[in-house]
């Protein structure tokens, strides 16, 4: 057990997040700090549930409904949106904004369906490289 404070910094090519927790928990918590005009790729998770909770400005999620179809939620204040393994979702950003992310801990793939900056889908290996491999 430690009481060190941690932090780790992942440049994103539509911002960064801030990961506060170390690898050998059981959960992960991020700051993800999005701006203006962003999107994070359209993507699904194998192994990985999570929540947001928007911390300042504006943005939302797109999110698959139980018929399939994806849907935009803009955040409301004090709300936590959650998406379960195997859903697709898309963080997105109206004006600069910061957005808290819990999840199970970054385990399995990302895959991405879409996405703006052409990146590959993320996978464990991938992830133990600086800045996850991305430029």
């Amino acid at each position: 057990m430690s009481n060190i404070p941690y932090v780790k910094k992942v440049e994103k090519p539509w911002g960064y997040e801030l990961i506060f927790t170390t690898d050998d928990l059981p959960y992960t918590g991020k700051l993800m700090h999005l701006k203006a005009g962003t999107r994070q790729s359209l993507q699904i998770h194998d192994q990985k549930i999570e929540t947001y909770y928007l911390g300042s400005g504006k943005g939302g999620v797109l999110m698959e409904n139980d018929k399939g179809e994806l849907e935009s939620i803009e955040f409301e204040k004090n709300k936590g949106y959650t998406t379960k393994i195997n859903q697709k979702h898309r963080i997105f950003a109206i004006t600069d904004c910061d957005i808290l992310e819990f999840s199970t801990p970054e385990k399995g793939n990302t895959f991405r369906l879409e996405d703006d900056y052409s990146r590959p889908t993320e996978t464990e290996e991938m992830r133990k490289e600086p800045n996850r491999g991305w430029k």
